[in-house]
């Protein structure tokens, strides 16, 4: 006879008070398969219930306190063998819900009520029965259904006390995994109990139908029939066994008042009007009042002139006469200044042989004493390195969606992409990237997968199947077999078949689930053993509704190692193998996906090969710079003569001289061991060119302008030249010098080395423009007199040279239109308020950041991957909360200050993230930390099977883990049942089961071991045991900018610091005892949460030496030097305005720029400043106009011209950071400069622009003169003078000079 017999359903039952329903085990469910424990039914058996004593009564006591009233005086209806089988069932709850005491309590009442209530028969209606052969032989009608009548406010308080209790190793609720289908977020109290009944979820151990009644509601009931209506526990109450009330982690009523965190502050508004913008218009239209109020012109008196005068004048003399000398020598023998040169240059260059370039953004752009650095090297100084993450986000726009009528969940919308062909093809795709092979020479064998992929159940010895790959195919343990598996099933009289799609439905909303509840039977676990939670399979869906997802996501996770490990090497191959299959796979015509992709190596790999296919495009900027120059520089009088006075070779010779510059400055770091870095080899050439060129135009151009005197060489000529050109150079070159040495003073490690290659190439820029340049334009020169051509030396033309200098064409311009044109009294005042008043305002919207998907070329295929990643992904980046050395986590009161369960401080550390949790919005924090100290207690803690001790065999004494089955092995827990339900070891119990506990692998019977969720998280002293470094890891919410990645920085380190304030209370932890967040990002965004002031010291040390530098080479002259600075500041302050509308944030290499922004605006303000402080011109406005008309046309030859060419080829770099960085901010600066230096520098000079200390009436009132006037014997010449004053020191004028500006020794 089978021991299987057809099921009967009953038609009648007996409800009295006393009485069982049924009584004593008969065995296995024969209508159960694929239990997850063994489905043990009762028998059916209608009796009086029973008198439990001795050992029945004990057992009673413990599993179900509640009905216990004292030895004797128990009646239950429930054998010592029925329970066992329940302690067995509810051992499995408790290891998630003992966490809150109340909820357990609960849980265990619900289940005590309708297996061991004396009035049984009062509460349930047996439905189903199945006969059941006994060992005996005798068959027994078993009971395998029956209905429960329970008070709905018993359920609904039961389900309260329990709907809020965590999981703390996934952060989630234990409620999720209890409620089949539904999850935590869809589950209630009827759904939740209806779980508990179902016997196709693989625990249930038969079909139990709750039915749920208002108290007093009879409709429904059976004749004699009565609700279960105990009191259910709150959980904010102790239980009647002693357990103390849940804590405010699990339950919602424990919670303390915990204030609001203060509203966000608002805009500054002055009535309807951006503050800001009231205030700027307000003070600059004061402002301009005052300088209003000073434009009367009133020319300078004898009294007026000063010491500070006569130092200026007595300065430039000093320097003309001392560049004067020098540049004669180095004329005179070009060709010694030139091999000489050449010597120093190669001494230096030779260094370049050992030159380091660094190219980890970490190292760039984080300080290595910063705060990130040294919590990055504590982390990884403890902790495995956080896992290489290589990923798919796979969408299928173009699929339709289709209505699935579900047998379970009803009628159900699934969107295109979850469609089984897809799911097929995906999987394919994922097992083919799982077998890459290849041979390694460093493991010296062929690689796989498994020797580098991230296992965390099995770290040791990894199988291809234990690599943790997070996929949707894996709620089918990535079988095409179960994809297909079908089954009819029969729910409520109705049967249908059922498919993948009811699996996947129940898998994403529990996907903790061992077994689904559909007739597939089949586990929601991935191969590796771990869940696969919803938001690492699918994105793109809104309210947990998984079905509706538009992407698929595709995740393979390996471990991290050093780069100096062999290891290393092997993930970065298997990962450029892994590209290359997915990019084949993206060109396949016949796929059906649209994807994104990425691989740990992505970042790098795409910002080096930018960085080599953009050096063409630098190459040709520089060329089109030099074309320029050589063509700009050439004086051409007519067209024979062009190869004669073209300056190709001096032009060439300039462009050398900045890259023997740039080259030794290079050269001299790399000899000293100082890192160089890819942005200096892209920025410095620029800067020094822009530097050099505008020296090379000022220099050639005086030159060409200046008529050789009679009797004077040509040597003397140019040394006359270089004396009164000279103090400008040295003036703009020294500024940028120590403006650039003190910018060396920046944290930033890429800011500090690119201050000091670009202080060193500027001065060596200056020494060879002194030297080299000099010896260069003395041979062209001689040249040129004797009328060779440039490039065929050998051939001379016959036309001669003009006798009159050649101005060129922009000198005349300048000085007949746009001199007189610019400083008229009308645009003078309209230009002055303009430029003024456009300055601040933007400044305060200028955002900061840096958004990592700039660092990309333009055709990158990891800008698709960043656009996917910020619309298709759900959750954001996992933080870690770290503790360092000194926290004592063995003592009850430490356990109690992190712990977030029972017992547990209401603001411990667990907690506090909790807390934080409440408002995303503010902290963005998403997920609660997952705490190994309260899965520990949960651990050790007798109510579940996880810690147990061997009582006998070799193994005697030792932990023993829950997947032992021998009976009587494992007897003893490994801790007693505390007597107010609040476990805490002692400390040497935590000492001993800790390291069973981080090595216990979890299972279906004690899913709280630490294996894989923990056994990386917590760092122990090998000799003491002392914990020295601790992990707990939380969530962010999705961050999608630079500005929320900054803002999540700044916020989880607040919470931190709060956290580190609370546990250094704890008795015996030390003040530098520390608690701070932790993830891969923090190093790249810390620098923004100082960069602003960063920015401001940078900027503020580079423009003080303009000012100082300034003021001591004119001679003392303050107000040229305070003129000057606020032209340099006021194109700093404009170029942070433009960057503002031009979306340019504000970062590192934006503050490069602009102490770039520094030193390029000295060259365009501190030459024209100098030019009308020794302008002798009789009022500001026309000394304004001859600086403006002389030396402007030089600046803007020299610099802008230089620049804006260069400039524009940038634009067609394929790297966006050259886009935007240094074809738009270059821009940006060059325009501003050019805008401030030729329009508001003259018009700001013409209003508050000394008055000439050189003017005949000064020189006339002074008591005494500098021994030389050489300089300014024009002077004395061509401007009137009072009577006499030519007789005293006109004989100071040689006869040749009075003769070369065409006047007589008898004139006067």
């Amino acid at each position: 006879m089978s021991y299987f017999c057809l099921l009967k359903v009953l038609t009648s039952a007996q409800h009295e008070p006393g009485y069982c329903s049924f009584y004593e085990d008969c065995g296995l469910n024969p209508a159960v398969e694929g239990a997850l424990i063994p489905p043990r039914v009762p028998c059916k058996d209608y009796r009086k219930a029973v008198n439990v004593t001795g050992d029945h009564y004990e057992l009673f006591k413990s599993v179900c306190p509640m009905f216990a009233h004292g030895e004797g005086n128990t009646l239950a209806c429930c054998s010592i063998r029925q329970l066992t089988a329940l302690q067995s069932s509810l051992t499995l709850s408790k290891a998630v819900l003992i966490r809150c005491p109340s909820c357990a309590d609960n849980f265990a009442h619900i289940h005590c009520a309708t297996t061991c209530s004396p009035n049984q028969s009062q509460i349930l209606k047996i439905t189903k029965t199945a006969n059941i052969t006994q060992p005996t032989g005798i068959v027994k009608e078993a009971v395998v259904g029956y209905e429960a009548y329970i008070s709905t406010n018993f359920s609904d308080a039961s389900f309260r006390s329990c709907k809020n209790v965590r999981i703390p190793a996934t952060g989630g609720y234990a409620i999720a995994t209890m409620c089949g289908r539904y999850g935590s977020t869809l589950c209630t109290p009827q759904r939740w109990l209806d779980f508990q009944g179902d016997s196709s979820n693989g625990l249930a151990p038969l079909d139990i139908n709750f039915k749920l009644l208002s108290d007093g509601q009879t409709a429904g009931l059976p004749p004699g029939a009565v609700l279960f209506a105990d009191k259910a526990l709150n959980c904010n109450e102790t239980t009647p066994t002693g357990g103390e009330a849940c804590s405010c982690q699990d339950c919602e009523q424990s919670c303390p008042a915990v204030p609001q965190p203060p509203p966000l502050p608002k805009p500054f508004m002055i009535g309807r009007l951006d503050g800001v913008l009231v205030i700027s218009i307000t003070i600059f239209s004061c402002i301009f009042f005052l300088i209003m109020c000073y434009v009367i012109e009133h020319k300078i008196s004898p009294k007026d002139v000063t010491c500070s005068d006569k130092a200026s004048l007595a300065t430039q003399e000093f320097l003309g006469s001392l560049f004067q000398t020098w540049g004669t020598i180095m004329a005179r023998y070009p060709l010694i200044v030139l091999p000489v040169c050449l010597v120093v240059v190669l001494v230096f260059a030779v260094g370049i042989k050992d030159i380091e370039l660094t190219t980890d953004p970490v190292q760039l752009w984080s300080a290595p004493e910063s705060r990130a650095m040294r919590e990055k090297a504590f982390h990884d100084a403890h902790f495995d390195p956080f896992y290489r993450t290589n990923q798919l986000i796979l969408t299928a726009p173009d699929q339709p969606s289709h209505y699935y009528d579900s047998l379970l969940f009803g009628e159900q919308n699934f969107s295109g992409i979850i469609s089984k062909d897809l799911i097929i093809e995906l999987l394919e795709l994922q097992q083919k990237i799982q077998a890459i092979e290849f041979w390694s020479d460093d493991l010296n064998r062929t690689a796989s997968l498994k020797d580098v992929c991230y296992a965390p159940l099995n770290p040791d010895n990894p199988s291809l199947t234990d690599c943790a790959v997070n996929s949707l195919p894996q709620y089918f343990q990535n079988s095409i077999d179960n994809l297909n598996a079908k089954a009819n099933m029969t729910e409520l009289g109705v049967t249908k078949e059922v498919d993948w799609r009811d699996h996947f439905i129940y898998c994403v909303n529990s996907p903790l689930s061992f077994k689904d509840i559909t007739a597939l039977g089949m586990s929601c676990m991935a191969d590796y053993g771990g869940p696969v939670f919803p938001f690492l399979a699918v994105g793109g869906y809104e309210n947990e509704g998984y079905i509706t997802a538009e992407a698929l996501i595709l995740t393979f996770s390996l471990n991290n190692y050093a780069r100096t490990d062999v290891k290393f090497k092997v993930a970065e191959e298997w990962e450029r193998r892994f590209l290359k299959i997915v990019q084949e796979y993206q060109k396949n015509p016949n796929t059906n996906f649209t994807f994104a992709y990425m691989a740990e190596r992505s970042l790098e790999d795409e910002i080096n090969r930018t960085t080599a296919e953009d050096i063409p495009i630098f190459m040709i900027s520089y060329a089109v710079i030099f074309l320029y120059i050589a063509v700009a520089l050439g004086e051409y009088s007519s067209c024979k003569r062009i190869l004669v006075d073209s300056k190709f070779l001096v032009g060439l010779g300039g462009i050398l001289v900045v890259g023997c510059s740039v080259i030794a400055s290079m050269g001299f770091y790399a000899w000293i061991g100082f890192p160089s870095s890819l942005i200096i080899l892209q920025v410095v050439p620029f800067l020094v060119l822009a530097v050099g060129a505008d020296n090379i135009f000022i220099f050639v151009l005086e030159y060409q302008r200046d008529m050789r005197r009679p009797g004077e060489t040509r040597e003397e000529h140019i040394g006359r030249v270089l004396g009164n050109v000279a103090p400008s150079m040295l003036l703009c070159s020294l500024s940028e010098c120590v403006c650039f040495f003190l910018g060396a003073l920046s944290t930033m490690p890429a800011v500090k080395s690119f201050a000091l290659y670009a202080a060193l190439a500027v001065f060596m820029d200056f020494i060879l423009q002194m030297t080299a340049f000099v010896a260069l334009l003395s041979l062209d020169a001689r040249r040129q007199d004797a009328n060779r051509c440039e490039i065929a030396c050998c051939v001379t033309v016959e036309t001669p040279r003009p006798s009159e200098p050649n101005q060129g064409i922009l000198l005349p311009l300048m000085k007949k239109y746009y001199a007189p044109a610019l400083l008229n009294p009308v645009s003078r005042m309209v230009v002055f308020l303009a430029m003024f008043f456009a300055c601040v305002f933007l400044l305060f919207h200028l955002k900061v950041g840096l958004n990592q998907e700039l660092a990309m070329p333009s055709d990158s295929y990891m800008l698709d991957y960043f656009e996917y990643l910020y619309k298709y992904f759900e959750v954001g980046v996992p933080t870690y909360f770290i503790t360092t050395k000194g926290f004592n986590f063995t003592s009850e009161e430490g356990i109690n200050a992190v712990c977030s369960s029972v017992g547990c401080d209401q603001f411990s550390f667990t907690q506090k993230i909790r807390y934080a949790t409440e408002y995303p919005e503010r902290s963005y924090m998403a997920i609660p930390a997952s705490s190994w100290v309260d899965d520990y207690i949960d651990w050790l803690n007798p109510g579940s099977k996880c810690c147990r001790i061997y009582t006998a065999g070799p193994n005697k004494d030792e932990f023993c883990p829950a997947n032992e089955t021998g009976l009587f092995t494992c007897a003893k827990k490994c801790m007693s049942i505390p007597e107010n339900g609040v476990l805490r070891p002692s400390v040497e119990d935590f000492n001993r089961f800790l390291p069973d506990f981080l090595s216990n692998r979890p299972d279906l019977q004690c899913p709280k071991g630490g294996l894989g969720a923990y056994d990386k998280a917590v760092v122990r002293d090998k000799e003491t045991g002392e914990i020295i470094a601790s992990r707990f890891m939380a969530y962010h919410t999705p961050l999608v900018n630079s500005q929320e990645f900054t803002g999540a920085l700044e916020k989880a380190r607040e919470l931190a610091h709060n956290i580190t304030l609370t546990m250094r209370n704890v008795t015996g932890t030390p003040q530098d005892f520390e608690v701070f967040p932790y993830t891969v990002t923090y190093v790249y965004y810390e620098q923004y949460l100082t960069i602003v002031n960063e920015g401001l010291f940078n900027i503020a040390v580079c423009l003080i030496p303009t000012f100082v530098v300034c003021c001591i080479l004119l001679g003392m002259d303050l107000r040229s030097g305070f003129l000057n600075l606020l032209t340099i500041v006021m194109i700093t302050v404009d170029t942070v305005g433009v960057m503002t509308l031009w979306g340019i944030d504000f970062n590192a290499v934006a503050l490069i720029n602009l102490v770039t922004a520094v030193g390029i605006s000295v060259e365009f303000v501190s030459h024209l400043t100098r030019s009308f402080a020794l302008s002798i011109r009789p009022t500001k406005v026309e000394r304004a106009k001859e600086a403006t008309a002389n030396m402007g046309s030089a600046v803007f030859a020299g610099v802008a011209m230089t620049n804006l060419p260069g400039i524009v080829v940038l634009a067609f770099a394929k790297a966006q950071l050259i886009q935007i960085f240094f074809f738009r901010l270059n821009l940006v600066i060059t325009l501003l400069g050019l805008v401030h230096g030729l329009v508001f520098l003259p018009v700001l000079l013409s209003f508050l622009g000394m008055y000439s200390c050189l003017n005949v009436q000064s020189l006339y009132t002074w008591c005494s003169i500098p021994k030389s006037l050489k300089g300014y014997c024009h002077l004395l010449i061509t401007y009137p003078h009072p009577p006499g004053f030519h007789s005293k020191y006109l004989k100071l004028c040689s006869e040749d000079e009075w003769s070369f500006y065409g006047f007589g020794m008898t004139w006067g």
